[in-house]
């Protein structure tokens, strides 16, 4: 299984591991470069200090951070899906029902009178619009064009979202390689694309530009000169998010995104690979909320089975994990030593950040273009929890207490 090596080598260093050294041990670490918001460079640099193997030959930490507007500003795999639609890359299914286990009779009956059904020959999206506007309402508000729910059904809304998992479906028929050489070309693109350009898509605006964060970017290369095995976690397509992930120095083997299934001739189908004890399915168990966590027990720490979804003791927890958005709250929070937050307003994420349980939760504006504050506190004590079932709920310490209001301050 990808990644055994890492937890092969963090187990064997585990009682060195499983207490800090003191910051003085780490005056040879190397050290960040780049601008932080308030004193978040400084707290950074104390786990580097203390946590990476310039402070201690046996160490071996680990460092995870979700991808998109994690890493960078704007969604890789909504880059891809826009070159793909304007290029005319996906297949036309037999049957629109047959791409997600969740899609509705409403959606099917939208997608077949937009886009058609039969052989599976490439849909001609950059000539049709109504075609084009039917997928792009479907990922991006889980509605038809004329607002129909799309999807239905019975999930665990901590494991999965559909019109996430819908997305690598779309391209069922293709190669992980015809996809890598998509998400190539669709980089290339949106990094030679001003900041803040947008582009028509349909009839929908969307943003045509991606770009690094040079912070994120020295962030990560720092933690790897300090020794931490740095992973990428994502809801996006992995073949996608790869392409990506190497413009900060991360390889295939240390990113981790929605692996689909492949058919006997290599080719992406519908299903996709499972986690925690869940087996392949159509979406059941991505990289989302508790997903996330799931997805790095396995694949990183090696643990198997439904435990792969609880969260593990101390050495078997990153070091440091970063994201931006509520998929991100339970990994980041299970970090040992920094929980890293760009700000973009999403309510259970923020709420855990600025009750800051622990004291090591760090919050940072958006690099580019940061948001404005927000003006009412953030309704951590009624709704800002995402349960299983799909309701809202509270959200509560370890301890069982509720999170009061949180008012954004950063």
């Amino acid at each position: 299984m990808r990644h055994l090596l890492a937890w092969t080598l963090l187990a064997a260093a585990t009682t060195l591991a499983a207490a800090p050294a003191s910051p003085s041990t780490g005056a040879n670490c190397p050290h960040l470069s780049t601008t932080w918001y308030g004193d978040n460079r400084a707290h950074l640099q104390q786990v580097i200090d203390e946590r990476g193997t310039c402070s201690g030959p046996a160490r071996h930490p680990v460092a995870v951070f979700d991808w998109d507007n994690t890493v960078t500003k704007n969604d890789v795999t909504d880059a891809t899906l826009s070159w793909a639609l304007r290029h005319d890359k996906l297949l036309r299914p037999a049957r629109w029902k047959d791409t997600s286990a969740w899609l509705t009779e409403a959606a099917d009956k939208a997608l077949t009178k937009a886009c058609g059904t039969g052989t599976p020959e490439p849909l001609r999206t950059s000539t049709n619009p109504r075609c084009t506007d039917e997928i792009l309402d479907i990922r991006e508000n889980a509605t038809t064009a004329s607002g129909a729910p799309a999807f239905a059904g019975t999930w665990n809304h901590r494991r999965t979202v559909p019109q996430y998992a819908w997305v690598p479906q779309l391209f069922a028929g293709r190669t992980p390689a015809e996809l890598a050489s998509y998400a190539r070309e669709a980089r290339t693109e949106a990094l030679t694309a001003p900041i803040g350009a947008t582009r028509t898509l349909g009839t929908h605006t969307v943003p045509a530009y991606v770009r690094y964060y040079a912070q994120q970017r020295d962030l990560i290369r720092t933690l790897q000169r300090a020794g931490f095995d740095v992973y990428i976690v994502s809801a996006g397509s992995e073949p996608i998010t790869e392409v990506w992930s190497r413009g900060v120095g991360i390889d295939a083997d240390h990113t981790i995104a929605i692996r689909s299934v492949l058919d006997r001739r290599g080719r992406i189908t519908t299903w996709n690979q499972g986690c925690g004890g869940v087996p392949a399915t159509r979406g059941t168990a991505i990289p989302y909320i508790d997903g996330k966590r799931c997805w790095i027990n396995q694949e990183i720490y090696g643990v198997q089975g439904p435990a792969a979804w609880q969260r593990q003791p101390w050495p078997r927890r990153p070091a440091l994990a970063a994201g931006d958005a509520d998929t991100d709250v339970t990994f980041v929070g299970d970090a040992t030593g920094a929980h890293l937050v760009l700000n973009r307003n999403k309510p259970e994420l923020m709420c855990r950040a600025h009750d800051d349980a622990d004291g090591h939760w760090l919050i940072n504006p958006m690099f580019i273009d940061p948001l404005p504050r927000r003006t009412d506190p953030y309704p951590c004590s009624t709704t800002a929890y995402n349960a299983p079932d799909g309701s809202r709920g509270p959200v509560r310490r370890e301890d069982g207490s509720v999170v009061p209001d949180q008012p954004d301050t950063i």
